[in-house]
């Protein structure tokens, strides 16, 4: 068996550096070079493998190993979920559901531009997410905030901003999923400490946004508002992202938030109704559906989510034995040279894990919204069209990641790091936040520098969970001025290829949350370590 040697060059900085090569070779690629991510994870991947074998002595068949078992495991956990999530996602859109559900959540919402921030930006954009990711929230809210006269750039920092706290949870959660497979945490544990980081940080940005669309003035009449629109997400993601697991917290938050935020507008509204910039407008009469179709259509918009939350509960919940079955299992392992104890870089096909719920779940949908064989096919074609190079990607990144862990790169970092001492707690959401901005995924991220962070906390005598959340969360905070991120959100705005001026007007906000989010850090290193046990 392969033991991992710690300071390869005998000088642990000089190592540190040396580890440091393949993930500055990939960020470097994607941040400055620009490369498409599918082509820089392949190139990083040849990076990685020849420091791996060259450089700490890993045997080239066993690290090819590796690498295969971590790029199955890769496309198995993440590809397998975000497909089938976009090919609802797609289905929706080409049978009109999507329409009817987007024009029917636009009606509800008054004409006052803080409760259509509320309840669109952050409910209706937190659903957006937990289903594609992507940036997708951004491309499909960002015209519905112009419409509704919110300036562009300030229309996309909005949808941005709201958009941190879900994104962990995003795309069926895939981030979270990566984080477990690469760090060997338990996935109910992560889900739920992940959930706790989230619950805090969720309480912030509901009033960030209210100020943003209408000025402190705007601001001191709606904060109840701002109360109602992070409890009500919190209410639907913590018990979720505790007892379910991470398929689901975003959806279950989303429609919490949307439904309780309905109800309150109901019975409660600001003195003034408010258009962007705080100007205060005459109150204009609800629009209301009378057609005798109009319900059945609001019902059929709505069926198909209830189907996903139905079928996904029932299939992935901890009563569930399905997710677990393994049919197939591959691994190679090395003995660490952090605890002298075997490690192991495994692929195990479990057929009917939680992607499998979701394709199962699309099955209930089409067989209820019954589209025609010709728009199937255009779902299909639109999905592999979009996804192919991220499905690529999910395989690639898996890959690199298996081999800086076999090899024993990720534990030279770490080890490296732990010299930070209890300061680490800070460094940690920090680690994540630069690299999700350079990466553009909470994914890749978490793929990349998870291994790093659980073992640095564990060598640290940390909480087991607290510096792979910190890291999760932290990417979170990052979304808003990532490239390939913001590439995808301008998508439907006068900013296309000007993602630049995006980024640098989202800048600061996104700093003041990467603050927010280390004092939570420090909250549960210092006051709640056992939730992160």
């Amino acid at each position: 068996m392969f033991h991992q040697v710690l300071a390869p060059t005998g000088s642990l900085w000089s190592t540190i550096l040396l580890a440091l090569v393949p993930l500055a070779v990939l960020l470097f690629m994607l941040a400055v070079l620009r490369i498409t991510a599918w082509l820089a994870t392949i190139i990083a991947g040849v990076v990685t493998i020849a420091v791996a074998v060259l450089a700490w002595h890993a045997p080239v068949n066993v690290t090819l190993k590796a690498y295969l078992y971590g790029g199955l495991q890769g496309a198995w956990v993440i590809d397998w979920i975000t497909f089938w999530g976009l090919i609802i996602f797609n289905t929706l859109v080409l049978t009109g559901n999507f329409d009817r559900f987007k024009s029917w959540m636009v009606n509800q919402a008054t004409s006052d531009v803080r409760i259509q921030t509320i309840m669109l930006a952050w409910a209706f954009g937190a659903l957006l997410e937990g289903l594609v990711g992507f940036g997708y929230p951004w491309a499909v809210v960002v015209p519905i905030l112009v419409g509704l006269g919110i300036v562009d750039l300030e229309a996309i920092r909005v949808a941005a901003l709201a958009n941190n706290a879900p994104v962990s949870y995003g795309a069926l959660g895939s981030p979270i999923l990566a984080l477990a497979a690469v760090t060997g945490l338990p996935l109910l544990a992560l889900s739920a400490s992940i959930g706790n980081i989230v619950a805090v940080l969720a309480l912030l940005p509901p009033f960030v946004l209210i100020y943003l669309v209408s000025g402190w003035d705007g601001l001191k009449e709606a904060w109840p508002l701002g109360i109602v629109g992070s409890l009500s997400y919190i209410v639907g993601q913590w018990p979720t992202s505790h007892y379910l697991g991470p398929y689901l917290p975003d959806i279950s938050g989303a429609l919490s938030s949307f439904w309780i935020l309905y109800f309150f507008v109901k019975v409660w509204r600001p003195k003034n109704i408010r258009a962007f910039g705080g100007k205060i407008i005459s109150a204009q009469e609800e629009a209301k559906a009378e057609a005798a179709g109009a319900a059945v259509n609001v019902f059929q918009a709505w069926l198909p989510f209830l189907v996903l939350l139905m079928v996904v509960v029932a299939w992935t919940g901890p009563w569930s034995h399905l997710p677990a079955k393994s049919l197939y299992k591959a691994s190679t392992s090395a003995v660490s040279s952090v605890t002298s104890k075997p490690i192991a870089s495994t692929f195990n096909f479990t057929p009917l894990s939680g992607g499998t719920s979701i394709l199962a779940s699309w099955i209930v949908i089409a067989l209820l919204l019954r589209p025609s064989t010709s728009t199937l096919r255009q779902v299909f074609a639109r999905t592999f069209k979009q996804m192919w190079g991220a499905l690529l990607v999910a395989f690639f990144i898996f890959a690199i990641a298996y081999v800086f862990v076999f090899s024993g790169m990720a534990n030279s970092l770490a080890f490296g790091l732990s010299k930070f001492g209890a300061l680490y707690v800070v460094f940690a959401p920090i680690l994540g936040w630069i690299g999700v901005a350079l990466s553009g995924s909470n994914t890749s991220t978490n793929a990349m520098f998870g291994p790093i962070q659980a073992v640095t906390g564990r060598l640290l005598g940390l909480p087991p969970l607290l510096a792979p959340s910190l890291n999760s969360v932290g990417a979170e905070i990052g979304k808003p001025i990532a490239p390939q991120t913001a590439s995808v959100g301008v998508s439907t705005s006068r900013f296309v290829r000007s993602e630049g001026d995006v980024i640098r007007h989202n800048m600061v906000w996104t700093l003041i949350f990467l603050a927010y989010l280390i004092l939570i850090g420090l909250l549960f290193y210092f006051v709640l370590p056992a939730t992160m046990m």
